[in-house]
């Protein structure tokens, strides 16, 4: 298995609990883990009962797993504070006012949103993913995760575009020098370029990192509307050149004993046969496989019963080795 591992899907389904389960299997198994939530719910916390920063904390009672939490909204100040710095050491002072201006109008902005949170989750993996065998993400609802997978091929392009016109424009004002004055060559050690250069290794590495060591998981319930968001988010990750590697049917409606028919177990018996023909319209109409069918339990998913659940994923958790 990869080294990053992604559970994504609808929101409500159960990734943070499958995530935290996945990941608490790879430790016990012996490998190095760290859990990183992007979800703004952050359960995280919730699932290990203890709280959680944006530095990797141990994991209480488990050896060998770490956990962090992003926090979508500090990763939007940071980012924009970055932007911010750059450049106002790159403008004259007049226009530093005008872009703290635009800058604060674009806080609460989707792209803000998404970008930040980007840079943030692809930061986790050039920095931790030395320290740590299997990196597990916790991601945020589909069409976000699949917005942010999405941005190192857009964002390679666009900054491929902003350095030719920059340099561009260097190269006019260095014709424009005329008579005995010497032409100032700025091409080399311009920041603006310095800057730009940086950020296009980063959505390099990002676009490299997510296609050759990564693995997506999409984690589903058995009803419709479910089925209908994975099916479309399969062909977004495809869309991407991304593959999913498997799928997580999760809450699922536990059968009843033989003998009991009240009510209840008549209603669950129905529950059942839905189930099943969710699950059997997911392994014909789709190409990933079902790895894990967890059911539903009566007590929130902790401790022992995140044990359970981790017993049940049949997801690989040796690290591939190139």
């Amino acid at each position: 298995m990869e080294p990053f591992v992604f559970f994504g899907g609808k929101g409500g389904v159960g990734k943070t609990t499958v995530s935290c389960a996945y990941a608490r299997k790879c430790a016990d198994a012996g490998v190095r883990t760290l859990v990183v939530s992007t979800d703004p719910a952050h359960s995280v916390s919730d699932v290990f009962d203890q709280p959680f920063g944006d530095d990797p904390e141990p994991v209480d009672g488990i050896d060998g797993l770490d956990a962090l939490e992003i926090d979508p909204d500090d990763e939007v100040q940071r980012h924009l504070a970055e932007i911010r710095e750059g450049l106002s050491e790159q403008v004259s002072a007049a226009m530093v006012s005008e872009i703290n201006r635009q800058l604060e109008m674009s806080h609460g902005t989707p792209g803000a949103y998404e970008a930040a949170l980007f840079d943030a989750f692809v930061s986790v993996m050039r920095e931790e993913g030395d320290r740590y065998d299997r990196v597990v993400f916790d991601t945020a609802p589909t069409g976000s995760t699949l917005r942010l997978l999405g941005l190192p091929e857009f964002l390679e392009g666009w900054i491929d575009r902003l350095m030719y016109k920059r340099r561009q424009s260097i190269d006019l004002f260095e014709k424009a020098a005329i008579g005995d004055m010497e032409p100032r060559r700025v091409m080399e050690g311009d920041p603006v370029l310095a800057r730009l250069q940086r950020r296009k290794e980063f959505f390099e590495y990002a676009g490299e990192t997510l296609r050759s060591d990564a693995a997506f998981f999409l984690v589903l319930n058995p009803d419709q509307l479910s089925v209908n968001e994975t099916g479309r988010a399969i062909e977004g990750f495809a869309d991407r050149d991304l593959t999913v590697r498997g799928l997580v049917a999760n809450k699922l409606t536990p059968e009843p004993d033989p003998d009991e028919d009240g009510r209840g177990a008549r209603y669950l018996r129905d529950r059942v046969a839905t189930d099943r023909e969710r699950l059997t319209q997911v392994r014909d109409g789709f190409a990933p496989p079902i790895v894990a069918e967890i059911e539903s339990r009566t007590r929130e998913v902790r401790g022992d019963l995140l044990g359970e659940v981790a017993a049940e994923l049949d997801v690989a958790t040796a690290v591939r080795r190139d």
